[in-house]
């Protein structure tokens, strides 16, 4: 019997980081794409955001990939959105995503991390978040070609 446990830190923004996840309905949206990883066997531990971004906390299954997992949500949760039509214009996320590993010992950490989103937003803007993990994490954007 295979045994995989494996955290991954999530997030996703919308595209070009436009603020359109409205505080009225974005706890539908977290809802949704809740419901839409039980259906498809992903674990889901945490979820929230803010009006440009989303995080979560999920635990990779023996069979699963990031870039699989990260398209199955962005790409159901866009269709979802747009056939409800919550926001205005088309809705899409945006094409990159970032993702890193979480430690067993860091899992409560992550999770109230990712559920102080709109606290934490408060303070600090999405791109100081983006720019405070590039520096934690030695990464760099690259620009697509």
């Amino acid at each position: 019997m295979s045994f995989v446990k494996i955290w991954v830190h999530l997030v996703f923004a919308t595209k070009n980081r436009e603020s359109l996840l409205k505080k009225e309905f974005r706890s539908n949206i977290f809802q949704h794409i809740i419901n839409n990883c039980k259906e498809k066997e992903i674990f889901l531990q945490a979820i929230n955001g803010y009006t440009d971004h989303l995080h979560c906390l999920i635990s990779l299954g023996k069979d699963q990939s990031i870039s699989k997992i990260s398209q199955l949500i962005k790409g159901e949760s866009s269709f979802w959105i747009n056939k409800n039509k919550l926001t205005l214009e088309k809705f899409s996320w945006q094409y990159d995503y970032f993702a890193v590993s979480a430690s067993e010992s860091q899992v409560e950490t992550v999770i109230n991390y990712i559920r102080n989103q709109e606290k934490h937003h408060s303070k600090k803007s999405f791109e100081d978040e983006v720019n405070e993990f590039m520096t934690k994490y030695g990464w760099e954007i690259i620009p697509d070609c």
